[in-house]
């Protein structure tokens, strides 16, 4: 993979990472965010006192820049520190904590800790479809992660004293393809089974462990279901038979969770795992390219400070 340049212009210029924005967001040149007008129904706004990127459209006759209509909107942070974050959120396998990045932009902890949350809320609207498919195999798997101390005594009868206090995650991956994870309110088949039938095309083979859960799950038309008894130790059946990639996408997720992170509260953690699934499903192309879909996934997202603070 590429390594991080800091010294490109895109990450100090302000006007460097406007036009960056502007070729990613706009590809057919500046459009309106309200009213969809494009072409030479735009006007660039040059006067003196107007700032840079602006335009005007002359249809609904309202003033716009590219940041309009995204989670930039009506930021106060500079547009270069925008990209930065972007690429060093793209390109941190185990991500990177808020703290980390109010040094490296020097901004307040709530600057930061806002700007992680918009982007995770960016590389949320990045995922596609069903994942699988004809001929295509699924692994699923639960796991616990984050938690906070308070919630250690809930669910005593339903969660392992291991895993009392966490919270129960649920994902799915094709081999070689996408990862989709849910923060679950619990991993029973009623739950699983409603998110395998709306994330999982038919006709796709799934690969679990040999929970009863998980035979309840693949009784909706798929193609067969493979199990491993974990509980016998068993992790490999026939070379083919075992759930090693979904092990291995959460490994990268707890490494991150405990590792950087060190604790996620429940209202935040699906835009966590928005973030690990993005950087999971980009691993074939370069930091660069990952942060243009980052950017990218920018457009049409909002997020207002309330949601997040006061969840």
């Amino acid at each position: 993979m590429a390594k991080l340049d800091l010294r490109a212009a895109i990450f100090h210029d302000d006007d460097a990472a406007r036009e960056h924005l502007e070729t990613l967001l706009w590809r057919g040149g500046a459009n309106c965010p309200r009213c969809g007008v494009t072409g030479d129904r735009i006007t660039k706004l040059q006067g003196k006192s107007t700032r840079p990127g602006v335009y005007k459209c002359k249809d609904c006759r309202k003033p716009f820049s590219v940041t309009v209509g995204t989670v930039m909107e009506r930021s106060h942070i500079p547009l270069s520190k925008w990209v930065l974050a972007a690429q060093l959120m793209s390109s941190s396998k185990k991500g990177m904590s808020a703290k980390q990045l109010q040094r490296m932009l020097a901004t307040t902890y709530e600057t930061a800790w806002f700007l992680f949350h918009r982007l995770r809320e960016a590389a949320a609207s990045l995922a596609g479809g069903p994942v699988g498919g004809f001929g295509t195999a699924v692994e699923m798997d639960e796991t616990y992660v984050g938690g906070k101390e308070h919630n250690k005594h809930r669910n005593k009868r339903t969660v392992k004293t291991r895993n009392r206090g966490k919270e129960p995650v649920f994902a799915l991956v094709q081999r070689g393809g996408e990862l989709r994870s849910f923060h679950v309110a619990d991993v029973t088949a009623k739950t699983l089974r409603s998110i395998v039938r709306e994330h999982v095309a038919k006709k796709t083979w799934l690969y679990t462990d040999d929970a009863s859960k998980y035979r309840q799950v693949a009784k909706d038309g798929f193609t067969g279901h493979g199990t491993v008894a974990h509980s016998r130790g068993e992790y490999v059946r026939a070379l083919y038979i075992h759930t090693n990639t979904i092990e291995s996408a959460f490994a990268i997720l707890k490494r991150g969770i405990y590792g950087t992170y060190h604790s996620v509260g429940e209202a935040h953690l699906h835009r966590y795992l928005a973030e690990f699934d993005f950087r999971y499903n980009g691993r074939k192309v370069t930091d660069a390219e990952r942060c243009a879909m980052l950017l990218k996934g920018a457009k049409g997202t909002r997020l207002t400070y309330q949601q997040p603070a006061g969840a």
